[in-house]
């Protein structure tokens, strides 16, 4: 059933453990910056939402023209720079709050660099693993690393729930620098040649074309399969995103749930997630790639509208869970199938522009809808907002990909 018997070679296995570093990392510190800008800096509720919103936006705005201009790099030292520069960004909090100089806007400066270099990371990493692996080995490489995910989405909170408690939210920032420090060492030694990639035209000295910026958005929306299973994902992850903090306040307000049911809520059925992503190879050898797509794209919609149900004591918190763990569980198969699909339907001079205008979309859309349904949640109430979100999820289905030629390379 697993694909532990697959070997990828030793620079995916630092390729792979660098990753793991840093999606721990990012665990450990999950909720750092908004219990920093309350618990330290005593920001309110606006400023707050701002650091979620405005921080991603921007940085997603900022990484626009970095698309092109890594595309014709080598991806390389474009990962262990994207690294470096959220490990400098990073350290640059814990050194401020020992100084006593720590400020909400330095905060906000730090989140949009972060953004920004995540996206740079995500359309590098995309490329180099496609010219890393045979195509033949994508799925099983995108599935170790889905559940490398969550299995850091189930150690990596309570471990910093324990570091906060001891040392304060600073340290897991702190903890978090480290761990890119540690992915550029792991990507460092992946080693090996890696070839120059051609610049436009073929001319060394070209410089990218201002409409380059574009060109990742062209490509999207021209290609017949890649278009509708953008738009599907991009909707889809908005909208789940966009409900979580409306959980979180009908939880731990009306439904006077303690923290620790609200966390338990979510960490336990990360399980489903590692499930999910070692049943995504198998079932995509049994049915095809394309029927397990579409049939567990469909799957995960059908959850979240659940979740405007949550009553109080333990037959609400069930339901939670409950509907969590169905969702992560269609989450987990679907995710690396996309994924992979989305690096074979690629060609490998479009893959960071590619990768960099899905991410981007992906970061402002999530920031917009959360905005949206934060104002649909005061004037309307948690509840209701959260139906509401649920209700658009399941129409999302109506985006997947569909039949057609577009889906020869996913059948077997």
């Amino acid at each position: 059933m697993g694909d532990g018997q697959h070997r990828l070679g030793r620079r995916f296995g630092w390729l792979w453990g660098a990753y793991g570093a840093s999606a721990l990392g990012t665990w450990l510190a999950f909720g750092a910056f908004p219990l920093i800008a309350v618990r330290v800096l005593h920001s309110g509720p606006a400023e707050v939402a701002a650091l979620a919103s405005v921080g991603a936006a921007v940085g997603a705005a900022v990484a626009v023209p970095l698309g092109p201009w890594v595309e014709f790099r080598r991806k390389r030292p474009v990962l262990i720079g994207a690294d470096l520069v959220r490990c400098a960004a990073l350290l640059t909090i814990p050194v401020a709050y020992a100084l006593g100089v720590l400020s909400f806007a330095q905060l906000l400066l730090v989140s949009v660099v972060v953004s920004a270099a995540d996206i740079t990371f995500r359309a590098a990493s995309g490329a180099y693993l496609k010219g890393l692996l045979p195509a033949e080995e994508l799925l099983v490489a995108n599935a170790r690393f889905e559940s490398t995910a969550w299995a850091t989405t189930i150690v990596g909170p309570p471990l910093g729930g324990v570091l906060i408690g001891l040392l304060g939210p600073v340290a897991t920032v702190l903890a978090d620098a480290v761990s890119y420090l540690l992915s550029a060492l792991g990507i460092r030694a992946t080693d090996g040649r890696e070839p120059r990639p051609p610049r436009p035209g073929g001319r060394e000295g070209t410089r990218p074309r201002a409409g380059g910026l574009l060109d990742g958005w062209r490509f999207l929306l021209a290609d017949p399969t890649l278009r509708p299973l953008f738009l599907n994902t991009v909707l889809f992850n908005g909208l789940v995103m966009a409900a979580q903090p409306l959980l979180v306040v009908l939880m731990l307000g009306p439904l006077g749930f303690a923290p620790w049911q609200y966390g338990l809520a979510f960490a336990a059925p990360s399980v489903a997630g590692l499930l999910g992503s070692r049943l995504a190879r198998p079932l995509a050898a049994r049915y095809g790639q394309r029927q397990v797509l579409v049939t567990a794209g469909a799957l995960r919609a059908i959850w979240p509208v659940g979740l405007a149900f949550t009553g109080p004591g333990t037959g609400g918190l069930v339901l939670v869970i409950g509907v969590e763990l169905g969702l992560i569980l269609c989450c987990g198969i679907f995710n690396p199938v996309s994924a992979t699909y989305r690096l074979t339907r690629t060609a490998p001079d479009r893959v960071a522009r590619t990768l960099s205008a899905w991410s981007v979309t992906s970061k402002a859309s999530t920031a917009l809808l959360t905005a949206v349904w934060g104002l649909l949640g005061s004037l309307l109430g948690p509840r209701p907002a959260l139906g509401l979100a649920g209700l658009l999820v399941l129409a999302t289905p109506l985006l997947l990909p569909r039949g057609g030629s577009a889906f020869r390379c996913l059948r077997e």
